[in-house]
């Protein structure tokens, strides 16, 4: 039957759902299926973006683009709602517009925005736009504030190499506080971001996009960096008072 590699391609996923990761050999006594149809199926979904594997010992573990199957809808919609006031505020105050990512599929995935009512913006709307991880200022703070595990893990399904001048990169932006993005040539933009976590877990990222003519990277950093680190910290209570 035609439906029989969706069916057995879904018990692999729901066979990692129970648990952090699992092995070729855990998957296989738990579904039933031999050891090289696992394999096999697990290839594909790695491919499609819905799995990753983290190392031969540990196995492999499901990526965030299965939230968007289902548990995630209702997740990004809290996240959202929780978010929303304080990014509203933060653009009243200070003018500039927010955004808000999450890590969807090798690129941030812009969930929320305040550039429809900032007075400084030069977009109406960002929703749903991919921005790139490794030089997109939310995709560089989210690498800096992962864990090790989870770092390794997306630049690997990147396929970037994970090396000294990379490690430097982001205890830099630990240390700083927030990331700036990574312009391959002058532009008239730049982003500031800074990391949206609860205890060891990335719930997202929160970028400011300002001009550089008004600001250098420097002094955006002195001004909005603690600032930003706290609507941050606000938006992370309240995202897990669900």
């Amino acid at each position: 039957m035609a439906i029989e590699p969706v069916r057995r391609s879904f018990e692999i996923l729901e066979a990692l759902s129970r648990r952090p990761r699992g092995t070729i050999a855990v998957l296989a006594e738990e579904t039933g299926m031999p050891r090289p149809t696992v394999a096999r199926l697990l290839n594909g979904l790695i491919e499609l973006g819905y799995a990753t594997k983290v190392s031969r010992l540990i196995g492999y573990r499901l990526t965030d683009r299965v939230l968007g199957l289902a548990q995630g809808i209702r997740f990004i919609d809290h996240f959202v709602g929780a978010a929303a006031p304080h990014m509203h505020r933060f653009t009243q105050t200070h003018g500039w517009p927010l955004y808000l990512g999450s890590i969807s599929h090798r690129a941030i995935t812009i969930r929320y925005s305040t550039a429809a009512e900032s007075p400084m913006s030069f977009e109406r709307t960002a929703l749903q736009r991919r921005s790139p991880i490794l030089s997109g200022a939310l995709g560089r703070a989210w690498l800096a504030f992962s864990t090790e595990e989870e770092r390794r893990a997306i630049l690997r399904d990147l396929g970037v190499r994970y090396d000294a001048k990379l490690a430097a990169d982001f205890a830099r932006i630990r240390r700083d506080g927030h990331a700036f993005s990574v312009l391959a040539r002058p532009a008239r933009l730049q982003g500031i971001a800074v990391a949206i976590h609860r205890n060891d877990r990335m719930l997202g990222c929160i970028s400011m996009r300002f001009t550089r003519s008004a600001m250098s990277e420097a002094e955006a950093g002195e001004r909005y960096g603690e600032p930003l680190t706290a609507l941050a910290r606000a938006i992370a209570i309240d995202a897990a008072s669900e």
